[in-house]
């Protein structure tokens, strides 16, 4: 097929738009990819939507070949299957809720996990109907606090569902592992970057869940990828590797001091240096200091005598004075429980809390919950306040001055820190969530009462898997990850044309080539952009050429009186080939990308 630039649906622009922040967003819309048409919410013009079938289309046949069948489910969906779950309520204001003319309850579909269950209860009743994987391509909303970054993070987007219901665990984890398998054709056709990476499963519960993070520098995700290559895991899946007990017997009691001016884990530090503290044989460093973070947790499975919810409950966190709080990980740690730090106001009604000196031992003895980072072992030992105004405790022992609750992953993690695994140390990465998989198990098909006959003639609930691909995200991180100075750089599997013709010069015989060569390159089945535009200069033929991003460009410029033409591989090099050579050359590199 041909598309001519003279009549495409088509205009590129030589600035970026105000409002991108990121390659991606900038070249998608300079490039006459995508629109805006609201904040988060975006339309999508010819080659955008040529790009976006073509993504759409691997996809499809992916979950196609590893058994999956693919189904519609409406976008505007009834409140009662999400009241069942109780995400009517959960889901919070990212829900778009609305009424109809009845004034029944409506929602945007921000995801189809009942959807799909109701489907499976409502048809099958048998063991003999299952295993069964079942998916769909569809729009899905959400109303995002702060859409941003085009359209990897926008309010209305396109993503790939599919659950497998499953009569056993055996049968989820083998579901699983196809999906896996799958997804990793998906990523490696599209040619991107990626880790697969150990999450933590939120607010869809279930135990086993991975993260396909791409690599990028705009990434909201944090990852790590120890340096054995042997793990990979979202910072807030991470555990930390805890050192071993130790004894408790023969170290020396905890000593107050005066420590003026000692807010700070600096100052802290400062002081204990000059006068003269050791720790473990060594001087006293921030490793050897325990803050102690104030936070408010809500529980909602924390209820009273009455069965009431006892709601915010002022806990502490200890984590290592040489690092930060990571409120993503303390937040995935504490799920379903949400927390926010104490305020002045918090502090002020609790007479105990000295802020700037809140030591273990106040919290204890007032019974606040106290939750420390593994690091704080049974007989490990730490400078921390005091619980007065420039006072500190040098030598507060774990297990012998305070105990604590529990423990929780809340300190931040740092490159070179050990390896979960034991082999190597850790690496930072940023990146992009392309796609998330979990074993839900029973969460769903329990809430919404699915009840199958096994094979024993007995009632059995079915267990879910669940997995998800961001399709319109997908286009973006391609375009994050495959771009240079002068435009988008598309893989053959998913530009929106194999090859872009231009000619450059204007006498009537390279028009007259420049229509033949295009239309040969079309008769050897291959998908042909041509910038046929008369009054267009050859310099800005080149450069939509390039900022449109097809993998092989064409162009009939002044080697065309001596019988070649041009032919640059985008990205890549640039070669001078016959004329009459000129589609099998385009073929040959075409079936070589496509593996």
């Amino acid at each position: 097929m041909i598309t001519r630039l003279s009549t495409l649906f088509l205009r590129t622009l030589r600035e970026d738009p105000a409002d991108a922040e990121v390659p991606s967003h900038k070249l998608l819309v300079r490039a006459g990819y995508v629109r805006r048409a609201a904040p988060g919410v975006y339309s999508w013009l010819p080659l955008g939507l040529r790009a976006l079938r073509k993504v759409e289309g691997v996809v499809r046949e992916e979950m196609d070949a590893m058994g999956g069948q693919e189904l519609l489910f409406p976008a505007l969906l009834p409140r009662e299957p999400y009241e069942a779950t109780n995400r009517w309520n959960e889901y919070g204001d990212e829900l778009f809720r609305l009424k109809d003319r009845k004034g029944a309850d409506m929602l945007l579909g921000p995801t189809h996990e009942e959807m799909f269950t109701a489907a499976v209860k409502d048809l099958y009743s048998s063991y003999k109907d299952f295993p069964v994987t079942l998916y769909q391509i569809q729009t899905k909303y959400r109303d995002e606090a702060r859409p941003r970054a085009g359209i990897l993070r926008g309010r209305e987007f396109v993503m790939k569902d599919s659950y497998s219901f499953d009569m056993s665990d055996e049968g989820l984890d083998e579901s699983y592992a196809n999906h896996r398998a799958a997804y990793q054709r998906i990523f490696d056709r599209v040619g991107l970057r990626y880790e697969i990476c150990k999450a933590t499963s939120g607010a869809m519960g279930g135990s086993a869940s991975e993260e396909f993070l791409a690599y990028s520098d705009n990434g909201e995700d944090t990852f790590v990828v120890s340096t054995a290559g042997d793990y990979a895991a979202n910072v807030e899946a991470v555990t930390t590797v805890a050192p071993a007990p130790r004894a408790i017997d023969g170290l020396p009691e905890a000593v107050e001091h005066d420590t003026p001016s000692s807010e700070t884990i600096d100052a802290l530090v400062e002081w204990a240096q000059g006068a003269g503290v050791r720790v473990d044989d060594h001087p006293a460093q921030a490793e050897d200091t325990l803050k102690c973070m104030m936070i408010k947790v809500d529980d909602p499975r924390a209820v009273d005598e009455n069965g009431e919810p006892v709601g915010p409950q002022l806990v502490g966190v200890l984590i290592p004075g040489d690092r930060e709080l990571d409120e993503k990980r303390l937040e995935a740690s504490l799920e379903p429980a949400t927390f926010e730090l104490a305020s002045d106001e918090d502090f002020a009604k609790s007479d105990f809390l000295v802020k700037g000196y809140v030591g273990p031992r106040a919290l204890q003895a007032n019974g606040v919950r106290l939750l420390a980072d593994p690091r704080v072992v049974e007989g490990s030992s730490w400078i921390t306040g005091a619980d007065a105004p420039q006072k500190h405790v040098v030598g507060l022992v774990a297990g012998r001055d305070f105990t604590v609750d529990g423990f929780v992953e809340a300190a931040e993690i740092k490159e070179g820190d050990p390896s979960p695994t034991g082999n190597g140390t850790v690496k930072l990465a940023r990146g992009i969530e392309m796609g998330h998989i979990f074993q839900l198990g029973r969460k769903y098909t329990e809430a919404m009462d699915v009840q199958i006959l096994d094979e024993n003639g007995k009632r059995a609930v079915p267990t879910m898997g669940s997995y998800g691909i961001g399709i319109s995200r997908m286009l973006a991180v391609v375009a994050e990850q495959r771009h240079d100075d002068k435009g988008l750089v598309w893989p053959v599997e998913i530009a929106p044309y194999q090859v872009h013709v231009a000619v450059a010069n204007k006498d009537a015989a390279a028009l007259e080539a420049g229509d033949r060569i295009a239309a040969e390159l079309s008769d050897a089945g291959l998908e042909v952009l041509f910038d046929d535009r008369p009054k267009v200069s050859p310099g800005v033929k080149f450069k939509d050429a390039e900022l449109l991003g097809m993998p092989f460009i064409v162009i009939l410029g002044r080697a065309f009186a001596d019988g070649n033409v041009e032919l640059r591989i985008r990205g890549g090099e640039t070669l001078e080939v016959p004329a009459n050579e000129i589609v099998v050359k385009v073929q040959e590199l075409v079936t070589e990308r496509l593996g």
